[in-house]
Protein backbone atom coordinates (compact mmCIF):
# COMPACT_ATOMS: atom_id res chain seq x y z
CA UNK A 1 0.00 0.00 0.00
CA UNK A 2 1.35 3.28 -0.80
CA UNK A 3 1.09 6.69 1.01
CA UNK A 4 -1.66 7.88 -1.10
CA UNK A 5 -3.65 4.85 -0.20
CA UNK A 6 -2.87 4.66 3.81
CA UNK A 7 -3.92 8.45 3.64
CA UNK A 8 -7.30 7.22 2.58
CA UNK A 9 -7.59 4.52 4.69
CA UNK A 10 -6.63 6.82 7.73
CA UNK A 11 -9.72 8.75 6.47
CA UNK A 12 -11.39 6.11 7.30
CA UNK A 13 -10.38 5.28 10.40
CA UNK A 14 -11.64 8.78 11.62
CA UNK A 15 -14.67 8.97 9.90
CA UNK A 16 -15.53 5.53 11.57
CA UNK A 17 -13.92 6.19 14.86
CA UNK A 18 -12.23 2.77 15.30
CA UNK A 19 -9.97 0.62 13.39
CA UNK A 20 -12.25 -2.33 13.51
CA UNK A 21 -14.99 -0.31 11.74
CA UNK A 22 -12.75 0.59 8.87
CA UNK A 23 -11.37 -2.88 8.82
CA UNK A 24 -15.00 -4.20 8.62
CA UNK A 25 -15.43 -1.25 5.61
CA UNK A 26 -12.75 -2.43 3.59
CA UNK A 27 -13.24 -6.31 4.39
CA UNK A 28 -9.53 -6.59 5.91
CA UNK A 29 -8.18 -7.83 9.20
CA UNK A 30 -8.11 -5.00 11.86
CA UNK A 31 -4.11 -5.57 12.57
CA UNK A 32 -3.89 -4.51 9.02
CA UNK A 33 -5.33 -1.62 9.09
CA UNK A 34 -3.63 -0.42 12.48
CA UNK A 35 -0.17 -1.18 10.70
CA UNK A 36 -0.94 0.79 7.92
CA UNK A 37 -1.82 3.59 10.34
CA UNK A 38 1.91 3.25 11.47
CA UNK A 39 3.72 3.18 8.40
CA UNK A 40 2.21 6.25 7.32
CA UNK A 41 2.59 7.62 10.26
CA UNK A 42 6.30 6.09 10.36
CA UNK A 43 7.11 7.40 6.79
CA UNK A 44 5.56 10.82 7.82
CA UNK A 45 7.40 11.26 10.43
CA UNK A 46 4.22 12.55 12.83
CA UNK A 47 1.96 11.53 14.70
CA UNK A 48 -1.38 11.46 13.07
CA UNK A 49 -3.77 9.47 15.95
CA UNK A 50 -4.44 10.22 19.98
CA UNK A 51 -4.53 6.29 20.91
CA UNK A 52 -6.61 5.00 23.99
CA UNK A 53 -7.58 1.72 25.25
CA UNK A 54 -11.36 3.57 24.51
CA UNK A 55 -11.01 5.46 22.01
CA UNK A 56 -8.85 7.31 19.32
CA UNK A 57 -9.26 11.01 17.96
CA UNK A 58 -6.82 12.70 15.55
CA UNK A 59 -3.89 15.01 16.55
CA UNK A 60 -3.73 18.61 15.02
CA UNK A 61 -1.37 17.52 12.42
CA UNK A 62 -3.56 14.64 11.98
CA UNK A 63 -6.85 16.90 11.25
CA UNK A 64 -4.78 18.87 8.68
CA UNK A 65 -3.68 15.41 7.00
CA UNK A 66 -7.59 14.07 7.30
CA UNK A 67 -8.37 17.67 5.06
CA UNK A 68 -5.98 16.08 2.32
CA UNK A 69 -6.92 12.72 2.72
CA UNK A 70 -10.62 13.61 2.06
CA UNK A 71 -9.38 16.12 -1.21
CA UNK A 72 -7.31 13.09 -2.53
CA UNK A 73 -10.35 10.69 -1.91
CA UNK A 74 -12.63 13.32 -3.90
CA UNK A 75 -9.99 13.83 -6.84
CA UNK A 76 -9.57 10.17 -7.17
CA UNK A 77 -13.59 9.69 -7.58
CA UNK A 78 -13.71 12.60 -10.08
CA UNK A 79 -10.74 10.78 -12.07
CA UNK A 80 -12.81 7.44 -12.08
CA UNK A 81 -15.47 9.08 -13.35
CA UNK A 82 -13.97 10.62 -15.95
CA UNK A 83 -12.00 7.45 -17.40
CA UNK A 84 -15.28 5.33 -17.17
CA UNK A 85 -17.32 8.04 -19.01
CA UNK A 86 -14.73 7.55 -21.84
CA UNK A 87 -15.89 3.65 -22.17
CA UNK A 88 -17.83 2.57 -24.77
CA UNK A 89 -19.65 0.19 -22.17
CA UNK A 90 -20.01 0.85 -18.29
CA UNK A 91 -17.71 -1.54 -15.95
CA UNK A 92 -16.73 -1.38 -12.56
CA UNK A 93 -18.17 -1.64 -9.02
CA UNK A 94 -21.39 0.26 -8.36
CA UNK A 95 -22.20 -0.13 -4.25
CA UNK A 96 -26.08 0.49 -3.28
CA UNK A 97 -27.22 0.70 0.09
CA UNK A 98 -31.03 0.45 0.40
CA UNK A 99 -33.67 -0.22 2.93
CA UNK A 100 -34.68 -3.48 3.71
CA UNK A 101 -38.11 -4.19 2.51
CA UNK A 102 -37.89 -1.75 -0.52
CA UNK A 103 -34.70 -3.17 -1.34
CA UNK A 104 -35.63 -6.83 -1.40
CA UNK A 105 -38.22 -6.17 -3.59
CA UNK A 106 -37.60 -3.66 -5.91
CA UNK A 107 -33.55 -2.86 -6.24
CA UNK A 108 -32.86 -6.52 -5.89
CA UNK A 109 -34.89 -6.65 -9.28
CA UNK A 110 -33.56 -3.56 -11.32
CA UNK A 111 -30.06 -5.06 -10.37
CA UNK A 112 -30.56 -7.81 -12.00
CA UNK A 113 -32.51 -6.60 -14.68
CA UNK A 114 -29.28 -4.07 -15.01
CA UNK A 115 -26.93 -6.84 -15.01
CA UNK A 116 -28.46 -8.33 -17.84
CA UNK A 117 -28.01 -5.58 -19.65
CA UNK A 118 -24.50 -4.60 -18.41
CA UNK A 119 -22.70 -7.50 -16.83
CA UNK A 120 -19.60 -5.96 -16.69
CA UNK A 121 -20.95 -3.85 -13.83
CA UNK A 122 -20.45 -5.20 -10.33
CA UNK A 123 -22.87 -4.28 -8.12
CA UNK A 124 -22.77 -5.09 -3.98
CA UNK A 125 -26.08 -3.95 -2.20
CA UNK A 126 -26.78 -3.81 1.64
CA UNK A 127 -29.93 -4.09 2.90
CA UNK A 128 -30.21 -2.37 6.50
CA UNK A 129 -32.66 0.13 8.04
CA UNK A 130 -30.03 2.20 10.05
CA UNK A 131 -29.00 5.29 9.17
CA UNK A 132 -25.73 5.55 6.45
CA UNK A 133 -22.94 7.70 5.43
CA UNK A 134 -22.89 7.37 1.76
CA UNK A 135 -19.65 9.43 1.67
CA UNK A 136 -17.98 8.39 4.56
CA UNK A 137 -18.92 4.44 4.15
CA UNK A 138 -17.80 4.63 0.40
CA UNK A 139 -21.75 4.07 -1.04
CA UNK A 140 -22.16 5.25 -5.23
CA UNK A 141 -26.23 4.98 -3.95
CA UNK A 142 -28.40 5.22 -1.57
CA UNK A 143 -32.65 4.21 -1.03
CA UNK A 144 -34.24 5.37 1.75
CA UNK A 145 -37.71 5.79 2.37
CA UNK A 146 -38.72 9.44 4.46
CA UNK A 147 -37.62 13.09 4.56
CA UNK A 148 -33.71 13.33 3.31
CA UNK A 149 -32.17 14.59 6.03
CA UNK A 150 -28.22 14.96 5.13
CA UNK A 151 -27.73 18.18 3.31
CA UNK A 152 -24.57 17.21 1.55
CA UNK A 153 -26.66 14.58 -0.64
CA UNK A 154 -28.76 14.90 -3.69
CA UNK A 155 -31.74 13.27 -3.29
CA UNK A 156 -33.99 12.65 -6.10
CA UNK A 157 -37.66 11.61 -5.39
CA UNK A 158 -38.77 8.28 -6.77
CA UNK A 159 -42.27 7.86 -5.55
CA UNK A 160 -44.88 8.20 -2.81
CA UNK A 161 -45.73 5.81 -0.76
CA UNK A 162 -49.18 5.66 1.20
CA UNK A 163 -50.83 3.02 2.79
CA UNK A 164 -53.28 0.30 2.45
CA UNK A 165 -56.17 -1.51 4.37
CA UNK A 166 -55.95 -5.64 3.54
CA UNK A 167 -56.84 -8.71 4.73
CA UNK A 168 -56.46 -12.46 3.22
CA UNK A 169 -60.01 -13.89 1.63
CA UNK A 170 -60.31 -16.09 4.17
CA UNK A 171 -60.43 -13.55 6.91
CA UNK A 172 -63.23 -11.36 4.70
CA UNK A 173 -65.09 -14.98 4.44
CA UNK A 174 -65.01 -15.66 8.20
CA UNK A 175 -65.37 -11.77 9.49
CA UNK A 176 -67.84 -10.57 6.74
CA UNK A 177 -66.21 -7.65 4.63
CA UNK A 178 -66.46 -4.30 6.33
CA UNK A 179 -68.16 -1.52 4.33
CA UNK A 180 -67.27 1.33 7.30
CA UNK A 181 -64.43 2.49 9.16
CA UNK A 182 -66.68 1.94 12.57
CA UNK A 183 -67.20 -1.83 11.01
CA UNK A 184 -63.06 -2.72 10.90
CA UNK A 185 -62.66 -1.31 14.36
CA UNK A 186 -64.85 -4.26 15.56
CA UNK A 187 -62.53 -6.88 13.69
CA UNK A 188 -59.10 -8.23 14.95
CA UNK A 189 -56.32 -6.41 13.47
CA UNK A 190 -51.87 -7.12 12.90
CA UNK A 191 -50.28 -3.95 14.10
CA UNK A 192 -46.63 -2.12 13.81
CA UNK A 193 -44.60 -1.94 16.93
CA UNK A 194 -40.86 -0.86 16.62
CA UNK A 195 -38.89 0.90 18.68
CA UNK A 196 -39.39 3.62 17.98
CA UNK A 197 -43.10 4.21 16.47
CA UNK A 198 -46.41 1.88 16.62
CA UNK A 199 -49.06 1.98 14.73
CA UNK A 200 -52.77 0.77 16.30
CA UNK A 201 -54.96 3.61 14.93
CA UNK A 202 -56.18 4.88 11.50
CA UNK A 203 -56.22 7.98 10.67
CA UNK A 204 -59.02 9.30 7.61
CA UNK A 205 -61.10 11.78 6.20
CA UNK A 206 -65.21 11.08 6.59
CA UNK A 207 -67.02 12.07 3.58
CA UNK A 208 -67.28 15.74 5.05
CA UNK A 209 -62.97 15.67 4.74
CA UNK A 210 -63.27 16.00 8.54
CA UNK A 211 -60.18 13.94 9.96
CA UNK A 212 -61.63 10.68 12.41
CA UNK A 213 -59.11 7.84 14.02
CA UNK A 214 -60.23 4.32 14.51
CA UNK A 215 -58.69 2.32 17.27
CA UNK A 216 -57.70 -1.13 15.60
CA UNK A 217 -58.25 -4.19 17.65
CA UNK A 218 -54.74 -5.55 17.72
CA UNK A 219 -54.44 -9.43 18.38
CA UNK A 220 -51.05 -9.47 16.81
CA UNK A 221 -47.86 -6.84 16.93
CA UNK A 222 -44.68 -7.21 15.20
CA UNK A 223 -41.59 -4.77 14.37
CA UNK A 224 -40.91 -6.51 10.93
CA UNK A 225 -43.06 -5.21 7.50
CA UNK A 226 -42.73 -8.69 5.85
CA UNK A 227 -44.58 -10.33 8.83
CA UNK A 228 -47.16 -8.52 8.91
CA UNK A 229 -48.01 -9.12 5.60
CA UNK A 230 -47.48 -12.89 6.65
CA UNK A 231 -49.45 -12.41 9.20
CA UNK A 232 -52.65 -11.50 7.16
CA UNK A 233 -51.79 -13.65 4.43
CA UNK A 234 -52.42 -16.66 7.44
CA UNK A 235 -55.85 -14.89 8.18
CA UNK A 236 -54.96 -13.45 11.81
CA UNK A 237 -56.51 -10.44 11.29
CA UNK A 238 -56.44 -7.35 8.53
CA UNK A 239 -53.32 -5.30 8.66
CA UNK A 240 -52.55 -1.34 7.54
CA UNK A 241 -49.34 -1.77 5.51
CA UNK A 242 -47.20 0.09 2.75
CA UNK A 243 -48.34 0.08 -0.69
CA UNK A 244 -45.09 -1.01 -1.86
CA UNK A 245 -44.90 -3.97 0.26
CA UNK A 246 -47.52 -5.20 -1.70
CA UNK A 247 -45.69 -7.74 -4.19
CA UNK A 248 -47.74 -10.35 -6.22
CA UNK A 249 -49.99 -10.28 -3.10
CA UNK A 250 -53.22 -8.25 -4.34
CA UNK A 251 -52.83 -10.24 -8.21
CA UNK A 252 -52.75 -13.53 -6.71
CA UNK A 253 -55.42 -12.92 -4.60
CA UNK A 254 -53.72 -14.11 -1.22
CA UNK A 255 -54.45 -10.37 -0.30
CA UNK A 256 -57.05 -8.34 -0.91
CA UNK A 257 -57.21 -4.14 -0.79
CA UNK A 258 -60.77 -3.68 1.23
CA UNK A 259 -62.26 0.13 1.87
CA UNK A 260 -60.19 1.51 -0.78
CA UNK A 261 -62.80 4.13 -1.26
CA UNK A 262 -61.33 5.64 2.07
CA UNK A 263 -58.90 8.17 2.08
CA UNK A 264 -55.78 7.58 5.18
CA UNK A 265 -54.61 10.68 6.07
CA UNK A 266 -51.44 9.05 7.01
CA UNK A 267 -48.40 7.35 4.63
CA UNK A 268 -44.97 6.21 5.12
CA UNK A 269 -43.22 8.67 3.03
CA UNK A 270 -41.70 9.53 -0.32
CA UNK A 271 -38.42 7.00 -1.49
CA UNK A 272 -35.76 8.70 -2.52
CA UNK A 273 -32.40 8.13 -4.18
CA UNK A 274 -29.57 9.75 -2.54
CA UNK A 275 -25.99 10.01 -3.71
CA UNK A 276 -22.84 12.04 -3.08
CA UNK A 277 -22.18 14.42 -6.37
CA UNK A 278 -24.03 15.89 -9.68
CA UNK A 279 -21.52 14.24 -11.69
CA UNK A 280 -22.06 10.78 -11.73
CA UNK A 281 -20.54 7.88 -13.10
CA UNK A 282 -22.05 6.24 -16.64
CA UNK A 283 -22.74 2.76 -14.51
CA UNK A 284 -24.73 5.00 -11.51
CA UNK A 285 -26.90 7.04 -13.76
CA UNK A 286 -27.92 4.30 -15.75
CA UNK A 287 -28.80 2.26 -12.68
CA UNK A 288 -30.89 5.00 -11.71
CA UNK A 289 -32.54 4.99 -14.79
CA UNK A 290 -33.21 1.01 -14.82
CA UNK A 291 -35.06 1.73 -11.33
CA UNK A 292 -36.84 4.52 -12.65
CA UNK A 293 -38.13 2.76 -15.27
CA UNK A 294 -39.08 -0.27 -13.17
CA UNK A 295 -40.94 1.51 -10.72
CA UNK A 296 -42.63 3.72 -13.17
CA UNK A 297 -44.92 6.49 -12.86
CA UNK A 298 -47.37 5.70 -11.30
CA UNK A 299 -45.94 3.10 -9.00
CA UNK A 300 -46.18 -0.44 -10.20
CA UNK A 301 -47.33 -0.99 -6.77
CA UNK A 302 -50.12 0.90 -7.00
CA UNK A 303 -51.80 -0.65 -10.23
CA UNK A 304 -53.37 -3.66 -9.02
CA UNK A 305 -54.95 -1.72 -5.99
CA UNK A 306 -56.23 0.68 -8.56
CA UNK A 307 -57.55 -2.26 -10.36
CA UNK A 308 -59.36 -4.33 -7.73
CA UNK A 309 -62.74 -3.08 -7.03
CA UNK A 310 -63.43 -6.22 -4.43
CA UNK A 311 -66.74 -6.52 -4.70
CA UNK A 312 -68.12 -8.49 -1.58
CA UNK A 313 -69.79 -11.67 -4.11
CA UNK A 314 -65.76 -12.60 -5.28
CA UNK A 315 -63.86 -12.65 -2.26
CA UNK A 316 -65.12 -15.83 -2.23
CA UNK A 317 -63.72 -16.77 -5.79
CA UNK A 318 -60.68 -14.91 -5.47
CA UNK A 319 -57.54 -16.88 -7.03
CA UNK A 320 -55.47 -17.88 -3.68
CA UNK A 321 -52.12 -18.63 -5.37
CA UNK A 322 -50.30 -17.70 -8.90
CA UNK A 323 -48.60 -20.01 -11.04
Amino acid sequence: MDTPSRLMLFVDVVEHGSFAKAADLRNVDRSVVSKQISKLESDLGVRLLNRSTRSLSPTSVGLEMLKQGKTLRELMKQTSVLAENFHDEPRGLLRITSTTSFGRQYVHSAIAAFQRQYPDVEVELRLEDRRVDLIGEGYDLGIRIGTPQDSNLIARRLAKIGLVIVASPEFLERNGVPKRMEELAELPAITYAGANRSGSQIHYYNSEREEQTVQMRSVFRTNEGETMIAAAKAGQGYAVVGRFMLGTEVACGTLVPILTDVQLTDYIGDVYIMYPHRDLPVRTRLFIETLQNMIGDPPVWERDIADCDCPHEIVARRKLSCD
